[in-house]
Parts: C-alpha cells; sequence; structure tokens
C-alpha cells in the first residue's frame, strides 16, 4: 500500500512512494562521509568541496586504529540499514490504514498544541573561543586559527574556507591549512568572557536558558511587550550591546520556538540575524525543505538511516509517516512528526532547572597498561568527579566505570553502593573493584580512555522541610520537569521524546570528540616523552567537555540606579555579602536535617519515635556488605559494551531502587542491590 491519503497537513507536499531500494554507493562511500566528522553542518562550509575534504580525511587516517574503528562501525551502520530496508519492503506489502490513521490523529493533537504567542531567541556567539583569543592577539584576526591542539574546538572563518571545522583532527586540519595557527584551550579566560555575554543576556530574560558556554535561549516576549518593541529590533539591540560591550559578536535566530530558532541562529553566520514568522504558513514552509540533519536531535547515524528510506528533508518525513513507528519506535516517531510541524518547546528556563540524569567525566591518553599508572588515572577521574558532583550539588545513588580499549572496544560497568557517593575517596574505593575486574577478564589490558559517573542522583541542595522531616522533591530528585511533559491517556506523566534525541546528539559529538583525540595522539611520534606544558593544559580542559560546563544565571535581584529592566547587576569588581545560610538541626533518631523552631524540631522527635522509624533508622546504620558490581548485559546476556550508544527515548517502569509495598506505598531497600 502507498501511505498517502487525508492528512492533517495540506502544506506540505504528498507523494505516493513505490518500494524504495538502498541507493548504490560503496562502503568507501560511506565511511568517507561518516569521516567528514560532527560538524558538517557549521556555518562557513558552504562553499567548500566537501568531496576533496572527505578524500584528505580518510587519507589522512587510513591504517590507523581510529580507522578501522569508524569502518567498522560504518559496516554495522550499513546491516543495520539493511534490515530496515527490509522490514520497510514488508510493511509495504500489508495494510497500514489503521497505522496511517493513529498517524495522523497524532499530528491533529500536535497541532491543537501548537503556540504562536511566543518570542523565543537562540543566540550562538561567533567562533567563540577564537574570537576571545583574538583579542588577546589581534593579529590571528586576518590568518586561518583554531583554538585546540588534538581536536579543533573551534576555528576562525577564515580556517573554514580551507574545510576546517571543529571536531576536526588536528594533523588533518593542517593538511587542508598548512598555514593553520593552532592555540590550546584555555577555558578559565572563555568562561569570564562568557559570563560577560550572559549579564547582557539577563536584561532581556531573567530565565534564559545557557545550552553551552557559548549558546543560549531566551523569550523576549515579556520584554518586547514592556519595551513596545518588534522582536527584530530587540534582538538587534541585544546584538549591537553585546559587540559593544564584550568586543565579540553573536548571531541570532528568532522564532516561535527554541527548535527552529536554534535553525534560524545559523542561517546568517557570523554576526547576523534571522526570523522566522509567528506564522503557521511560514513555518511549515521555512520546514518542509529543509535537511533532517539540520534539526538538533539528528546526528550522522540517524540522518543515514531515514536517507535509507527517503527521507532527505523534512517534508519527506510526512508522507512516510505511517513506517515510521514500525521501523525506528514510538519515541521516534514521536519526535520526527514535530519535525515538518515546526513544533517545539516554548518555555524557556535556566539550565540548572532542568532534571540532571547524570554527572560524570573521563578523560583520553596514550595507550596505558601499567597497573599503577591505571589507578593513579582512576584516582585523579574520581578527583575530577567530586568536583563536578559538589558544582553541581549532586551525590550518585549509581556509579559507573567506562573504559575505552586500545582497540576502541567500550567496556561499561556499575555498581550500586550501599550509600549514595560524592567524595574521591569513595568514588575511588567503590569504583577500583570494577577496574580489577576488567584486569583479571582481559589479560595485558591497554587503556586509552577512562571515565567515571554517576546517576541516579541524589540532590544535596539545602531544599524545603516539611513536618516529617522529609524534604521535598525537585525535578533533580526523579521527578519528571514539567517543561518536558505532558499526561498520556492513564493520567501519568510522560516525558516528550525532544530532549532524548537532543541529549543523544549530543552524546554523539562528544564520543567523536574523544576518539578524534585519540587519532591525533596516534600521529604523535613522540608518545613516549613527558607531556609538555601546552599538553598538560590541553588535558586539565578536556574535563569541561569542550564547553558544555554551565553556570548559574547572574542574579537579577541587586537593584540599582542605572538598571533598565529593573534591576543592576553588580560589577566584576563588586562583592556581594554571601547570603545568610539557612540552619538546620539534626535529628538524633533519623539525623535528617530540620527546622531549628523548637516545636517543630520536638514535633518531628515524637514522630520519629515511633517503632518503624527506630527499626529502619537501625538499619540504616548497621554494617552493610561491600557493593556488587556486574557488567551491563544486553537482552541476549552478553556483556554490552556500549549500553547507552543504541537505544532512543528512555525505558518507562520504576526504578530497580523502588518497590511498590502493600498498599500502594513505596518500599525502599536499604543495603546492597544489584542492576
Amino acid at each position: 500500500m502507498t501511505t498517502d491519503g487525508q492528512g492533517s497537513l495540506p502544506e506540505v507536499q504528498e507523494t505516493v512512494l513505490e518500494a524504495t531500494s538502498a541507493p548504490i554507493v560503496s562502503d568507501h562511500d560511506t565511511l568517507k562521509y561518516h569521516l567528514l566528522g560532527p560538524s558538517l553542518t557549521k556555518a562557513g562550509q558552504d562553499t567548500v568541496d566537501q568531496q576533496k575534504v572527505s578524500e584528505i580525511i580518510y587519507n589522512a587516517s587510513k591504517g590507523s586504529k581510529y580507522f578501522n574503528n569508524e569502518e567498522n562501525k560504518d559496516k554495522n551502520l550499513t546491516q543495520k540499514i539493511e534490515k530496515i530496508l527490509a522490514r520497510k519492503r514488508q510493511l509495504e506489502r500489508v495494510d497500514l490504514a489503521s497505522d496511517l490513521r493513529r498517524a495522523d490523529e497524532y499530528i491533529a493533537e500536535l497541532e491543537l498544541s501548537r503556540d504562536l504567542s511566543q518570542t523565543v531567541v537562540h543566540i550562538d556567539c561567533d567562533a567563540f573561543y577564537a574570537a576571545v583569543e583574538e583579542l588577546d592577539r589581534p593579529e590571528l584576526k586576518h590568518v586561518p586559527m583554531a583554538v585546540g591542539k588534538g581536536v579543533l574546538t573551534t576555528c576562525n572563518y577564515h580556517a573554514r574556507k580551507f574545510g576546517c571545522r571543529s571536531g576536526m583532527a588536528g594533523f588533518v586540519a593542517m593538511k587542508l591549512c598548512p598555514d593553520l595557527i593552532c592555540l590550546p584551550l584555555n577555558f578559565g579566560k572563555y568562561t569570564a568572557k562568557a559570563q560577560e555575554v550572559r549579564e547582557i543576556l539577563v536584561d532581556y530574560d531573567p530565565r534564559f536558558e545557557s545550552a553551552s558556554i557559548d549558546e543560549a535561549y531566551l523569550n523576549i516576549t515579556q520584554y518586547c511587550e514592556e519595551k513596545d518593541m518588534d522582536p527584530e529590533d530587540a534582538v538587534l539591540q541585544l546584538r549591537n550591546e553585546v559587540a559593544e560591550k564584550t568586543r565579540i559578536t553573536i548571531s541570532a535566530g528568532i522564532a516561535a520556538n527554541a527548535k527552529i530558532a536554534k535553525i534560524a541562529s545559523n542561517r546568517n553566520k557570523p554576526n547576523g540575524q534571522f526570523r522566522v514568522a509567528n506564522d503557521r504558513a511560514t513555518i511549515l514552509a521555512f520546514m518542509r525543505d529543509l535537511p533532517t540533519r539540520k534539526v538538533n536531535g539528528i546526528g550522522r547515524v540517524f540522518e543515514r538511516e531515514l536517507d535509507a528510506i527517503g527521507v532527505k528533508t523534512c517534508g519527506d518525513l510526512y508522507p512516510q509517516r505511517a513506517y515510521l513507528s514500525k521501523l525506528f519506535g514510538e519515541k521516534a516517531f514521536q519526535f520526527l512528526m514535530q519535525c515538518p510541524l515546526g513544533l517545539g518547546r516554548t518555555k524557556v528556563q535556566p539550565a540548572e532547572e532542568y532534571e540532571r540524569k547524570s554527572v560524570g567525566t573521563e578523560s583520553t591518553f596514550h595507550d596505558m597498561s601499567d597497573r599503577s599508572e591505571l589507578r593513579e588515572k582512576l584516582r585523579w577521574i574520581a578527583e575530577e568527579l567530586e568536583k563536578d558532583l559538589t558544582r553541581t550539588q549532586f551525590k550518585g545513588r549509581t556509579l559507573v566505570l567506562k573504559v575505552k580499549l586500545h582497540t576502541y572496544e567500550v567496556l561499561t560497568r556499575q555498581v550500586i553502593p550501599p550509600k549514595a557517593v560524592r567524595n574521591a575517596d569513595d568514588l575511588y574505593t567503590y569504583a577500583l573493584p570494577m577496574l580489577v575486574k576488567h584486569e583479571k577478564e582481559i589479560p595485558g589490558m591497554k587503556l586509552r580512555l577512562m571515565g567515571l559517573r554517576c546517576t541516579h542522583l541524589v540532590s544535596t541542595k539545602k531544599t524545603g522541610i516539611d513536618f516529617f522531616g522529609m524534604r521535598r522533591l525537585s525535578s533533580a530528585d526523579g521527578e519528571p520537569s514539567p517543561a518536558n511533559t505532558k499526561v498520556n491517556k492513564d493520567g501519568e506523566w510522560e516525558v516528550w521524546p525532544e530532549e532524548d534525541f537532543e541529549e543523544a546528539a549530543r552524546r554523539e559529538r562528544q564520543d567523536e570528540m574523544n576518539e578524534l583525540e585519540r587519532l591525533s595522539q596516534e600521529q604523535d611520534t613522540n608518545e613516549s616523552d613527558p607531556l609538555t606544558a601546552e599538553e598538560h593544559l590541553e588535558e586539565a580542559n578536556r574535563r569541561h567537555k569542550h564547553g558544555r560546563a554551565i553556570l548559574p544565571n547572574p542574579d537579577p535581584t541587586y537593584r540599582g540606579p542605572n538598571s533598565s529592566v529593573g534591576f543592576q547587576k553588580p560589577a566584576t569588581n563588586h562583592h556581594v555579602p554571601p547570603a545568610k545560610e539557612e540552619t538546620f538541626w539534626p535529628c538524633p533518631i533519623c539525623a535528617r536535617p530540620q527546622s531549628t523552631n523548637d516545636k517543630d524540631f520536638n514535633d518531628h522527635i515524637d514522630f520519629c519515635l515511633s517503632k518503624q522509624t527506630i527499626k529502619e533508622a537501625a538499619r540504616e546504620t548497621s554494617p552493610s556488605p561491600p557493593a556488587l558490581e556486574k557488567p551491563l548485559l544486553d537482552g541476549r546476556g552478553k556483556e554490552n559494551s556500549n549500553s547507552n550508544s543504541s537505544g532512543r527515548g528512555r525505558p518507562k517502569g520504576k526504578r530497580k531502587s523502588e518497590a511498590v509495598g502493600e498498599g500502594g506505598n513505596k518500599r525502599l531497600f536499604f543495603g546492597v542491590q544489584e542492576t
């Protein structure tokens, strides 16, 4: 059957698609495209001969372990696509009328959620790291220049004309542009400049959302209403203010939602802006011919899978709507159907208010097999993770160890300690047995990457205490954030898929950066030499995940005489006295922090003196056996080397640390538990 019928999207041209077959291309063609890297859609690449660039990358990396690993991944993806196409041919021979009807009903539901009343802006600093470096060295403005030694994290627009871009191995970039000047990373400098920009953004939206160190979302609806300004004029004013006060330029996208705003911000780079009007017909026309790769959340792998079934643009998704859930799953179907409609979130909020799923850090290094060196590296990573957990104010109930062998095989193990952990000693203590287990299973184990990650997070922020001494839950404590949720038919909260796909795309880019780091190290003929001071700086900066560390928004509560919106931010040399920290009294029974009000404190102690509470408190303080661990397994009971890389969306159901007892009450497990 064909998939055309009476739909609710008449502006998107619908065609009858014949059975598609895989395009006739060689394995080397798909591999060459894959090797172009994650930043193919970056601004400044329009006039570059990408075929020439791919040939240079292919020949420069051929024979390396990185190349062999990428070749294997490309072959695996080709096999996966063959299965997708075989499945599609089967579906074309059956009646999908019910799937088509269900898809149209879902599209109708999505249309009802369309909100054209908001004005969302996505701002992106132009070649940010390079621009900051050029302030200190103005002579670099007129020559090809990049930041990052092993892997380029950004490059100026002169370098982009040669095909250089972020996410490219440094030695490959030098082949494209022999005169390229590469500077080491300096995140302290970039963070300081980013804060200058953020102190301007807060004037336009105090609750702006940082997406990374050099990009942010703002909702300027209220600002435009109060100032009686057109959105384009307001954004132009914002850009001029940033250029004048910080001496760097930003580009902006203006639209009805965050998804379109991000796409639009790339249209008139550098130092420009582009607006997609808050009009349904305009939005549909804008999205119809947009390549799928331009959508945040669709990376190289998903792009190629969609291309195989004939989907090259967002408009191509609509005719295929009956097949999408069958081929890619329900979460992917929901995410993809928002694309041709041009739908996305309109709520913008500080990044720290979003639910965080994990906190982790990892490090790449030259091949390492010495056991003492591996333990030193593990200790260093544990200390770095403690810093991140302290900064983000979390502890983790689950600790995950990730290692990458010299063969590029990735292995992960996880452990559930008897208590939530944060300090470096605990992290190291519980991670070491997992490393030892790897060493026993793989004689002569040689690693090139090691990382630790805490999941099932517990917030350590001081929050409100109720009568019974229980902390009130925030999104960080495990409840879904209302910004990305809807209510399903059963009245339960269900998470929208958009966040999952955007996170998967970010993870794909980060993994690519890590692997390219190793490709660059393979080219280093002095691998056994000690690291130089410059290389030490690079290594110290890697844990910043290429600028993804996000700081809290500037405090908009300080008022001053020169404030343009009713408040004035303190100058950089103005020291605001720290707020008085709220004090709590620990309960002598359960040790939970309590209000210092005498009556409330005594009432809580009376409650705690119940027989059941004493029993549970004794259970918590009793000695616990050592934590058990085991590798993550796939569905066939085999060890999964990369458990997070293949799935899209998130599984439903309760955590394994919880169970439902009689009467529907949750029964908490204390002590040790395996997953």
